[in-house]
C-alpha cells in the first residue's frame, strides 16, 4: 500500500469510506479498461467489414463493367447478324426472279443464250492490272 503514496512515512487512512473509494476507482479504473477494449474490438470488425464491402463493391464494378463491354460486343455482333440475315433474305429473293439467275449464270459462268457473244471487259485500271498478274502468273 505505501507504494502507491511513494513515500514510507506517508500512510494511507484505512476506513471504509477510503476502501469504498478505492473500490469505486478501482471499478472505474476497470470499466475504461473493459470500454477501450471493447471499442477497439468493435473498430477493428467494423474496419474489416468495411474494408470486405469496399473490396465487394470494386470486384462487383469491375464484373459490371467487363460484362457491359461484352453486351455491347455481343450487340454489334448481333447488328452484323441482322444485316446478314436481311443481305441473304434479298439474296434468297433474287435467286427466285428467272432472270437475275440467267444473269447471274452470264456473269458468273459465261453461259450465253442462243445467239449470243459474250465479251470480258475489265471495269476499270485495277481489273486490268490483275488480268495481266494473272496472265504472268500463268507463264
Amino acid at each position: 500500500m505505501n507504494k502507491r503514496y511513494g513515500n514510507k512515512n506517508i500512510r494511507k487512512i484505512e476506513n471504509d469510506y477510503v476502501r469504498t473509494a478505492d473500490r469505486q476507482m478501482e471499478k472505474l479504473t476497470k470499466r475504461k479498461i473493459g470500454l477501450r477494449r471493447r471499442l477497439t474490438t468493435f473498430f477493428i470488425i467494423a474496419s474489416v467489414v468495411i474494408v470486405s464491402l469496399i473490396s465487394t463493391l470494386y470486384n462487383q464494378n469491375q464484373r459490371l463493367s467487363e460484362k457491359e463491354a461484352e453486351k455491347e460486343k455481343m450487340l454489334a455482333e448481333l447488328q452484323e447478324m441482322k444485316e446478314e440475315q436481311e443481305r441473304l433474305k434479298l439474296q434468297i429473293k433474287k435467286l427466285e426472279d428467272d432472270e437475275y439467275i440467267a444473269k447471274l449464270a452470264r456473269k458468273e459462268y459465261f453461259l450465253s443464250d442462243d445467239g449470243e457473244i459474250i465479251f470480258n471487259i475489265p471495269k476499270d485500271e485495277r481489273d486490268k492490272d490483275k488480268d495481266k498478274e494473272e496472265d504472268h502468273n500463268d507463264e
